[in-house]
């Protein structure tokens, strides 16, 4: 059973009033933030969670889980949650918070649904402004782009709004769309497109709904937006900078002569790289596309030998269609050394973890101990890996969007 490091603790003061706001005991402020009195008293010790009781654990997880087949995973994974709502209800969460808990984990649970059967099938989520007008050469290029993804055996997820959601849900079709609507007073429901499908998820929360937007897609294209649509895509790039998330295409797409995002690249070049907040291999975590051939061709090429990655142990294993040739191997080693802390980039069989799993056993392997930093360099090396042929013939043509069965 998974146990919980302690750490957690409820709050036992008074949150401190914003500047020049009174209370009940201090009408003039005087006492209050910045008015010459005493400050609210601040805990000077932080008292440790209480440890669930591991038989009351096992015997709600009982009652739960019945005879369901579940695998051990899956298994200690439900015990760890329902040692969270032990906390909740021995530390007297206050009701405000126990409403973001459990609104979320509703709000989750209900897309996990929705999207499962559908794990099996690449997806490009689709991101920009709610405003955009179906006469707007930027609602038809998304729109557009959205088809020929979707006539690839891609489906399309968007946030079922109006404006460019729409425009994406309109081109790729109710069959192959997938809305995670956000519930605001000021905006209409899910647009026309994808209102009532089964696979519309309505969600509270823009946390939850980000999540659903970013973990379930394969590739995501970007369109010009406001605050929201800025706010995604930063997100998106922070995920895939960090390595939390796993590598995928990021296209920035606007219409030719557009300057939105030529706009935005000149801001970061500026304003970000040139002091150093941000690293100059890191433009290599997306591309600016000016039509859908490109924005296509970034998306479905990622996939044209590289098919996915996980981790075993220390080791980053890239699961790919072919293997390179021995001198492809080779320039591969040579160019991306400095991201491999010992050994090499090499060819392997299924490792035991991936076996037990069913684990893509089919597909050819690349392992190597990457340095879990450089990401940018790892999406490089991924695009080198793509140009690979094995036996230096013809380019690869992209491969099926039809994906593997996920192991449980």
């Amino acid at each position: 059973m998974s146990r919980r490091s302690p750490g957690r603790a409820a709050r036992s003061w008074p949150a401190d009033p914003r500047p020049g706001q009174t209370t009940p005991s201090d009408p003039d402020g005087s006492a209050g933030v910045g008015g010459g009195g005493s400050l609210p008293p601040i805990p000077d010790v932080v008292v440790p969670a209480e440890r669930p009781d591991p038989d009351t654990i096992e015997a709600a997880f009982g009652a739960l889980a019945g005879n369901r087949p579940l695998s051990g995973a899956q298994r200690d994974l439900l015990r760890s949650m329902l040692s969270v709502v032990w906390e909740l209800a021995r530390e007297g969460t206050e009701v405000g918070d126990l409403k973001i808990a459990d609104a979320a984990l509703a709000e989750m649970t209900e897309a996990f649904r929705v999207f499962r059967p559908y794990r099996t099938v690449r997806k490009m989520t689709m991101f920009g402004s709610a405003r955009t007008q179906p006469a707007d050469p930027v609602y038809v290029l998304a729109r557009d782009l959205a088809t020929h993804l979707a006539d690839a055996g891609w489906m399309v997820v968007t946030g079922a709004g109006p404006g460019i959601m729409a425009a994406g849900t309109e081109g790729a079709g109710r069959d192959r769309s997938f809305g995670v609507n956000i519930r605001l007073p000021h905006e209409q429901g899910a647009n026309p497109f994808i209102a009532q499908d089964p696979k519309l998820v309505e969600m509270r929360y823009f946390f939850t709904r980000k999540l659903m937007l970013l973990k379930e897609s394969h590739g995501y294209a970007v369109l010009p937006g406001g605050f929201g649509t800025q706010d995604e895509c930063y997100e998106l790039l922070t995920l895939l900078q960090t390595g939390k998330a796993e590598p995928a295409p990021v296209v920035l797409v606007e219409t030719p002569g557009g300057t939105y995002w030529h706009g935005w690249q000149r801001f970061v070049q500026e304003e970000a790289i040139a002091p150093g907040w941000v690293s100059p291999e890191d433009c290599a975590l997306y591309r600016v596309a000016n039509s859908v051939a490109e924005a296509a061709a970034e998306i479905l090429g990622f996939y044209r030998n590289y098919h996915s990655c996980r981790w075993v142990g220390d080791l980053l294993v890239l699961r790919l269609q072919v293997l390179p040739g021995k001198a492809e191997l080779a320039e591969l080693n040579r160019r991306f050394a400095d991201i491999v802390l010992s050994g090499s980039i090499r060819p392997v069989d299924p490792f035991p973890p991936e076996r037990s799993s069913h684990d893509l056993l089919e597909l050819p392997r690349l392992a190597f101990r990457f340095d879990r930093l450089h990401y940018s360099r790892l999406r490089l090396l991924i695009d080198a890996v793509n140009e690979c042929t094995g036996d230096g013939r013809s380019p690869l043509a992209p491969p099926p969007a039809e994906l593997a069965k996920p192991s449980s």
